[in-house]
């Protein structure tokens, strides 16, 4: 295992900085993933640490080595992409081979590193199938698999189950995980999904403009963000934001609640709550609407119990709990704490 470390990290396209002076640091053995909408950097990012983008500058460790215009596969890193690369002419066993005959490992020992990642990804009985004959999910375990038969320091993932239909993405997420878990090697994960980075990331750096937003476990980016992208990138439905001249206040769907829900003693900041529609999800509900005193364009979204009577069309006092208050700066967006 080997943990990633970037400096100062930049990289430039013409005119526009793909990626910004990132710094960033793994844990060994950790699932760190990259998050941002598309052009954010995170691709760019995730390859010029696996050494396929040439940095304009700033520096690379792996491993405590740094890795500065070294090769692909002196880096001991292995990429799995969006596309899965397989070879349609070839089974799934030489598939899973093809790196290793490509360094000239003898037969023998292809042999046993491709049974051994296949039993581990649970494909053992497709070894002699073609990538037609398998399914998607089945398809992202080959191209797992060929990663892992190179015996990687380091796992790098683009996106690889973004081709998948949600049902299947689902279980991908787990079985991937999973597989994580169990080898233990150092993942650094690509996605613009936020519910996969929610779901699987250890810690998750929050992109956006090449540079990284914020960077922490996902219970510190949902419940604590520190500026107004960060809000409303992460979660759904994003947080709420209500402006005025001085601040930005945010705060969950979920915290959003009828005032009758709070004991007198914790009595919270309140909102007159004009619910425009109610939308039924099985599970919960959620009530669009706008508060009184702030932008009538500003649409504020209610998480409430699926049994929750609150009518259309009406106004209704909400309230929410000074801890799960947030304020934000309304020229930079950057979050506001203490006297600020």
């Amino acid at each position: 295992m080997s943990v990633v470390e970037v400096r100062n990290l930049t990289k430039v396209f013409g005119d526009m900085a793909a990626v910004d002076d990132v710094d960033l640091a793994s844990r060994e053995g950790e699932f760190l993933v990259l998050l941002g909408p598309s052009g954010c950097g995170k691709t760019t990012l995730l390859r010029m640490i696996a050494g396929l983008e040439e940095p304009t500058s700033g520096e690379i460790f792996i491993g405590g080595e740094k890795m500065n215009g070294l090769p692909p596969r002196i880096r001991k890193v292995a990429m799995v992409f969006q596309s899965y690369a397989l070879y349609p002419h070839m089974t799934v066993a030489r598939n899973i081979a093809f790196p290793l005959r490509a360094e000239g490992v003898d037969k023998a020992e292809q042999d046993k590193r491709v049974r051994w990642a296949a039993e581990l990804l649970g494909i053992d009985r497709y070894l002699e199938r073609r990538p037609r004959q398998l399914s998607g999910g089945e398809r992202q375990r080959v191209a797992l698999a060929r990663a892992l038969v190179r015996e990687p320091n380091v796992f790098l993932l683009d996106e690889p189950l973004s081709n998948l239909d949600a049902k299947l993405r689902a279980a991908a997420r787990d079985d991937l995980l999973e597989f994580q878990r169990r080898v233990g090697i150092t993942t650094i994960y690509v996605t613009h999904d936020q519910v996969e980075a929610m779901g699987m990331g250890d810690r998750i750096a929050v992109m956006s403009d090449g540079r990284i937003r914020q960077f922490g476990t996902p219970e510190e980016i949902y419940s604590d963000p520190a500026d107004t992208f960060v809000a409303t990138f992460i979660g759904s439905p994003p947080m709420n934001l209500l402006r005025s001249e001085h601040r930005v206040v945010g705060f969950r769907p979920e915290n959003f609640r009828p005032i009758t829900e709070f004991a007198e003693r914790d009595m919270p900041s309140t909102f007159r709550f004009h619910v425009n529609r109610s939308e039924y999800l099985g599970s919960d509900r959620f009530l669009y609407g706008t508060v009184e005193g702030y932008d009538e364009n500003t649409k504020v979204i209610a998480r409430v119990p699926v049994n929750a009577s609150i009518p259309e069309g009406a106004t209704h006092e909400f309230g929410v709990a000074a801890a799960d208050l947030c304020y934000f700066d309304p020229r930079t967006g950057k979050r506001l704490r203490g006297d600020e």
